[in-house]
């Protein structure tokens, strides 16, 4: 299993040399697996990048969205591969209670929002609602399950046919407004029979220690909350994901120099920094 980050920020970011080396592109990280399946985890802006590297003898690609905030589904439409007639495109997502996958992901892909409609795409496209439960993809198995943050949203552990697991949780608020994270059993707390024993767990590190406290119930984690999540869980290897857009490169660095010195984890940390490749 090779993943690769394309876009790590939680909201587009000023491209400049102080974010140079985060980038400043949405969520989206690609999947692949030794047998060529290709999993794409959200539809940010890094999609873009991402599709110009599948193969033209890929004849499927299927889409992993995490809930529809813009940020995470605004490359979508500029994804190369939904414009091949040639081309299967599965886009697995939370419905919501009221409406399907297709209906609520229709609202976005439409005029006047996109000049495209889904009907429109020469791809041959299906659309899956998913909110819990286990699906094979080719040669992954990949298990969703809701999760903290505002509206219908999952998280994603994926299995592969070696048995190594990616967790998936870029948007996620487990400390659930607690100024410290709490001593919980781990099935109690939201992801964490999803991310449990995670080779690689991408998750949510938006805020500092400081910024915590004034974004309470947004949905998101602090940096130093994040890291004793992945303790809990047992995570090997952390990736932290959804950096803010106002933190610049230094801040960034910062943030995660302080939250190591107050956590100490026993997990091998990798910056998530957009271009980043990591082999499992």
């Amino acid at each position: 299993m090779q993943v690769t980050l394309w876009g790590a920020r939680g909201s587009l970011a000023t491209p400049g040399p102080e974010t140079a080396r985060y980038g400043g592109n949405t969520s989206c990280v690609g999947v692949v697996g030794r047998e060529g399946t290709v999993l794409v985890l959200d539809a940010g802006t890094g999609i873009r990048r991402l599709a110009a590297t599948i193969p033209e003898s890929v004849r499927r690609v299927d889409i992993l969205l995490t809930h529809l905030h813009m940020d995470h589904i605004q490359g979508l439409g500029f994804f190369a591969p939904l414009y091949r007639s040639d081309m299967d495109v599965h886009v697995w997502g939370p419905g919501s209670a009221t409406q399907r996958m297709a209906a609520r992901l229709r609202r976005y892909l439409s005029p006047p929002l996109f000049p495209v409609s889904l009907s429109e795409l020469p791809c041959r496209l299906t659309i899956h609602d998913v909110q819990s439960g286990e699906v094979d993809i080719g040669e992954f198995r990949v298990c969703a399950a809701l999760v903290c943050h505002p509206g219908p949203t999952v998280g994603y552990r994926i299995t592969s046919s070696a048995g190594k697991v990616l967790t998936y949780l870029p948007d996620h608020e487990p400390a659930l407004a607690a100024l410290r994270f709490p001593s919980l059993p781990r099935e109690w707390t939201s992801g964490g029979t999803l991310a449990a024993g995670s080779d690689i767990l991408i998750h949510d590190g938006q805020y500092s220690a400081a910024e915590y406290p004034g974004h309470c119930g947004w949905g998101h984690s602090s940096l130093a909350q994040a890291f004793s999540f992945g303790t809990l869980v047992g995570a090997r290897r952390f990736v932290p994901f959804h950096h803010d857009p106002n933190h610049t490169d230094d801040d960034i660095d910062r943030m995660m120099a302080e939250a190591l010195d107050e956590t100490r984890p026993a997990f091998q940390v990798t910056p998530g920094v957009e271009g980043t490749v990591l082999d499992l």
